[in-house]
């Protein structure tokens, strides 16, 4: 925990939101990252185009974009943000499809949360298209991966530290394009 103790909460200990305010306007940047893990028949009809529902990362995308756009009417003490911009991105392998969000924003305080839940959201919608081919899918690993601007400066997430190898076997490495398995 920083120094500055739990600033969501009052001196009586309740609930408030940040006043950022006084904070500096400065060029924000999250990226987060996840997985939906499914059955290798069920990301092989993904990546065919194949699922009974229609185009499953077409529909992703514009979920996890609009919920970007909609954090702070789901999370209580986020702050609303002038979005600047969104991409999420997936990466279809034999046994999962892993999702990236990036955020970015010029205003006072981050969009760690709206990425958060661009690529929560996704996930969700990933599932939502697929169940009816595979319900013993899981969503996991969801974190952030990179943070830039404001006072706490820039933040990278260890990729050997949290997740451990067999997560990141095969992750993004900060582009979208792999030659075996493109990210689309």
């Amino acid at each position: 925990m920083s120094d500055r103790g739990l600033t969501h909460l009052d001196p009586q200990g309740r609930a408030r939101m940040v006043d950022v305010t006084p904070k500096e306007v400065t060029h924000r940047r999250a990226i987060a990252r996840g997985r939906v893990h499914m059955t290798p028949e069920t990301a092989s009809l993904v990546a065919q185009g194949a699922i009974s529902k229609g185009d499953v990362l077409a529909v992703a995308r514009v979920a996890g974009i609009q919920a970007a756009k909609r954090t702070s009417d789901l999370i209580p003490l986020c702050h609303p943000l002038m979005i600047g911009g969104v991409s999420v991105n997936f990466r279809i392998d034999d046994d999962y499809i892993e999702i990236e969000a990036q955020v970015e924003t010029v205003d006072r305080t981050g969009v760690e949360m709206e990425a958060l839940t661009a690529c929560s959201v996704a996930a969700l919608t990933i599932y939502d298209m697929c169940k009816s081919s595979d319900r013993s899918m899981v969503i996991s690993e969801i974190a952030l991966w990179e943070k830039t601007g404001g006072r706490s400066g820039v933040y990278q997430r260890d990729p050997d530290a949290s997740l451990g190898d067999d997560v990141l076997e095969g992750s993004f490495t900060g582009t979208t394009e792999n030659d075996e398995n493109p990210s689309v």
